[in-house]
């Protein structure tokens, strides 16, 4: 039975397993009922065997399936792309529909005849831009030969006559007091305002050297409440009184302070009027002694007089005076014996860009409305001189929104009545050329005759008489007051320091014309080898050289702008990235992979790091994160995540874009410091500046647009040669700038003729304490172009063409060494080396690693003789390779060792590292001054010029 039993439970369990088979057929009609077979497709990266190299070669897609029998090949399949693939040209159109927007929104705000920012309401703009507000800027006279000025970088520095030139002396705040407002000098004291609201003196150190030491408000409080509320004071703005001594300061949260003695200090609150509170000082006790007029928030004006009670007293305005809008709360302008031998006169703003005067004559008050020169809003008012004499009208000076400067004129006694006389007392004074006034700062007259005014673009600008000011002209002696005064006035551009982005040199402690304290003229030199060091005057060349780009759109050839950067440049010109100093390189294959080349227990080893896409590029190094750019242009981080190795998508952060390039170079040797405004830039797909900001890993993107004539194609320079600057070229083949601190842009003068190439450059600085400098970039037909900057000459186009007749430059320029020592690609697969030799400029044709004594002859013989020039060529040159090639004596190697057209970089501060024709790289050192010397060549693990190497994943 047992045996029946058994035979029985078998012929059930086969007909169950029919049963299930029968039933998965038909719940399965993926495999059994569909005539063609399919799969899911989970990812992008395929390869296929090549017999010819014998190696696996990633293909790109989509990709034909091919079936071959007897040389009969038929299509069978397609692989096609990944449904991220999708999701990126949705990301893509998303990016071009928001900056279309943007474009748009830009187009618009140009063509907009009327404008309104803040109050203005219905502003005729006439075709100009409302410029923004600059917050940080003031200018403020210790002596007709001292000025200060904070700029709107937030530095601190003063103007200083030393008897030869005017210079530059840095004062600037620590680093831990954030960004200056402005500063104050009262009886011999120097205060500084913070952004925060803190309050600096200026002291001498033990050493003698100035110091900032913070300056708090401290009251004799009652209270411990009143303690701790004098503790978190914050200061907004001060003025000092008409005599000098004491300094009247409005806090963040409307109060209104007095500081009467310095040392001691002796400070006291005056609070705020009743239901109001102070959002600025419009005099400081000028009109009455130690009466302070404030203006409020909302916009009305109050006298503070402790002696009288009560201490507030508002002035309501007239009927006439309030359709033109409250006052805009700034420092106004007060005028004695305008009117008769005591009236007095206090000039201030409406919100509708109006002058109004609040006078006060015979012991009364009246408000008389002066207007502003038709469609222009009237944004500040530079105060007179305190001992201005003029015995038939006074100037005013004011600013407008689009950055022009007017002046009013006001005859003296002339009465209450002036209506028949404003058309004919406004004259415009325009501003200075491709740059404008910033708004909303009041001027500084320091002479009679010159009037400072701040830029927009960061600069100084002086309006003075003919023959009476400008850059080369300090302070002037007293003339004849009782002569008639030119109506005519002229420009000057004063420059400013690098800080704001711009070429002023500092002040030295050395003998001559630069020094800080008393300067020498210069020397003659007999040895000729030398520049001075005095800037020559060039008038109004100097100004010539920085152009407004919406100025020049007629000069711009239009066919350039068709050009696009080629998606293989990319990866040729952001191969290779350094990652440490002599330590470690990364290197992007064509087939997208990522390695690094590590030197790690005195071993050198490859180091794979995978990604989900493939890899286009290295575009930047900041602070031990490498930045990416992957096929599809998201911007990417390679950086250590405690013990692992982590990716970070900056592209899906908000406002990220897709980018296409980068900065060529990572910062200059001495130089790198870390900021809280440090950022990366990139260039988007559209063409547009991206500023990517990495400080504190606050990561945040802001768009810096473009030129309006043009999109870019490469960044030249990030703030190499000059701080919170980013050189670029546009697709026009046009040099442009982009000020970090100004948020604006300009183009450089440049010739019709020279057209640069759609290239990264090299930013050349032999020197961190001199802005003297070169920007290296390739010209459209492959030749050297040097922009160079010294402080006698200014910037200067120098072409220094190409190695010799038969040889074009084929990649970017660089790395640079020792500031004198540029490397360069030819054509010919050789490396030439341009240097400077007491002077002069030199080339030296450095060729290629070669693999024997032969080869190695006739490198020489043609560098020697047909191009009668310098080799790189040492007699060690071959005993090195042989000792640092791997697998050189390989017969069935395919190998190039000429050098190919990808932008090198520089391994250490006396190595550069090139990629040659064969996938291999290989290494050029210097051995001595301007001698470089081939010292070894470095196998890829996807060379086809097979070589030995130690490879490791990366996690």
């Amino acid at each position: 039975m047992s045996v029946f039993h058994l035979i029985t439970f078998i012929c059930i369990l086969l007909s169950i397993s029919y049963l299930v088979l029968l039933t998965s057929a038909s719940w399965c009609p993926y495999f059994v009922q569909q005539p063609t077979r399919q799969f899911e497709q989970k990812t992008d990266r395929f390869w296929e065997f090549q017999e010819q190299s014998n190696s696996w070669v990633e293909v790109k897609l989509p990709f034909d399936l091919v079936s071959c029998v007897n040389d009969n090949c038929t299509k069978v399949g397609l692989i096609g792309q990944t449904t991220r693939t999708k999701e990126e040209h949705l990301q893509n159109e998303k990016d071009s529909k928001e900056e279309h927007l943007q474009n748009e929104k830009d187009v618009s705000n140009q063509k907009s005849s009327k404008k309104k920012d803040d109050d203005m309401g219905g502003l005729e703009a006439n075709s100009y831009t409302v410029l923004p507000l600059r917050k940080r800027i003031s200018l403020t006279k210790m002596s007709d030969t001292s000025i200060w000025v904070t700029g709107e970088s937030g530095s601190i520095y003063e103007r200083f006559w030393n008897g030869v030139q005017w210079v530059i002396a840095p004062h600037d705040l620590q680093p831990s007091a954030g960004a200056a407002v402005s500063v104050l000098i009262v009886n011999q004291t120097i205060l500084a305002i913070s952004e925060e609201g803190n309050l600096y003196q200026m002291q001498l150190s033990d050493s003698s050297q100035p110091i900032w030491v913070e300056f708090k408000p401290a009251f004799h409080q009652i209270t411990s409440r009143e303690a701790e509320q004098s503790s978190v004071m914050r200061i907004k703005f001060g003025t000092v009184s008409y005599d000098g001594l004491r300094v009247y300061f409005c806090t963040k949260n409307g109060l209104l302070l007095e500081l009467s003695e310095v040392d001691p200090p002796r400070w006291e609150n005056h609070g705020r009027p009743p239901g109001a509170d102070v959002a600025a000082i419009a005099d400081a006790a000028r009109i009455r002694a130690e009466v302070v007029y404030i203006i409020s928030s909302t916009g009305d004006l109050y006298e503070y007089d402790k002696s009288s009670r009560p201490s507030w007293k508002k002035h309501l305005q007239s009927e006439e005076t309030a359709k033109d809008g409250s006052l805009i709360p700034l420092l106004g302008c007060t005028i004695h014996a305008m009117s008769g031998d005591h009236s007095v006169s206090l000039f201030l703003l409406t919100k509708g860009g109006k002058l109004v005067e609040r006078r006060l004559h015979q012991r009364k008050w009246k408000w008389i409305s002066h207007g502003s020169p038709e469609d222009h809003y009237l944004t500040s008012i530079t105060p007179l001189l305190e001992d201005e004499p003029n015995e038939r009208f006074f100037s005013l000076f004011l600013t407008t929104a689009t950055g022009s400067v007017f002046e009013y004129r006001i005859p003296k006694h002339s009465g209450t009545t002036q209506e028949n006389q404003i058309s004919e007392a406004w004259l415009n004074h325009m501003h200075p050329l491709n740059t404008k006034a910033a708004r909303g700062i009041a001027g500084l007259k320091f002479q009679l005759g010159r009037t400072l005014f701040a830029l927009d673009d960061g600069r100084l600008g002086e309006l003075h008489l003919p023959g009476l000011g400008g850059e080369s002209s300090g302070p002037t002696l007293q003339f004849n007051m009782r002569k008639k005064l030119s109506s005519r006035y002229v420009w000057s551009i004063l420059d400013a320091p690098e800080t704001e982005g711009w070429n002023a040199e500092y002040c030295t402690e050395e003998r001559g014309p630069m020094n800080c304290i008393e300067g020498i003229k210069d020397e003659p030199n007999d040895s000729g080898n030398t520049r001075s060091l005095t800037r020559r005057r060039k008038g109004n060349k100097e100004q010539q050289d920085y152009l407004s780009p919406s100025s020049s759109r007629s000069r711009v050839p239009k066919t350039s702008e068709e050009y696009s950067v080629p998606d293989n440049r990319i990866n040729i010109n952001f191969r290779l990235r350094v990652m440490q100093a002599g330590v470690s390189f990364f290197i992007i294959t064509d087939g997208g992979l990522t390695f690094e080349y590590l030197y790690t227990e005195s071993v050198w080893l490859w180091l794979r790091h995978d990604h989900s896409t493939l890899i286009r590029g290295a575009l930047g190094n900041y602070n031990g994160s490498l930045f990416f750019v992957d096929v599809y242009g998201t911007l990417l981080i390679r950086e250590r995540s405690g013990n692992e190795l982590a990716w970070i998508n900056c592209t899906a952060m908000r406002k990220g874009r897709q980018v296409i390039s980068g900065p060529p170079w990572d910062g200059m040797p001495g130089k790198l410091k870390v900021t809280a405004e440090d950022a990366l830039y990139f260039v988007s797909k559209s063409g547009r500046l991206l500023q990517f900001t990495v400080a504190l890993r606050k990561f945040k993107w802001k768009d810096c647009r473009n030129p309006p004539e043009t999109k870019l194609a490469y960044i030249i320079d990030q703030e190499i040669f000059r701080e919170n600057i980013v050189f670029v070229v546009g697709r026009n083949g046009r040099l442009y700038q982009y000020n970090k601190v100004t948020e604006l842009w300009h183009e450089h003068h440049q010739s019709q003729h020279l057209v640069l190439s759609r290239l990264p450059g090299t930013a050349m600085r032999p020197s961190i304490f001199s802005l003297t400098g070169s920007l290296f970039m390739l010209s459209e037909g492959g030749g050297l172009v040097e922009y160079h900057w010294n402080a006698r000459d200014g910037w200067n186009w120098v072409e220094h063409g190409t190695p010799c007749k038969d040889v074009t430059l084929v990649a970017p320029p660089g790395p640079c060494f020792q500031g004198n020592q540029l490397f360069l690609i030819g054509s010919d697969g050789n490396v030439y080396l341009r240097y400077m030799d007491q002077l002069t400029w030199r080339w030296k044709n450095c060729g290629f690693p070669h693999d024997g004594d032969n080869a190695t002859e006739d490198q020489t013989e043609i560098g020697a003789h047909n191009r009668k020039q310098e080799v790189c060529m040492g007699n060690d040159l071959t005993a090195n390779l042989h000792n640092n090639m791997e697998n050189s004596n390989d017969p069935n190697r395919n190998c190039d060792p000429k050098v190919a057209p990808t932008r090198p970089i520089s391994f250490s501060k006396d190595s550069a590292i090139f990629e040659l024709r064969d996938g291999r790289l290989a290494e050029i050192q210097e051995v001595q001054e301007t001698q470089w010397v081939w010292v070894r060549i470095i196998g890829t693990p996807t060379s086809s010029c097979t070589a030995n190497y130690w490879t490791a994943l990366a996690s």
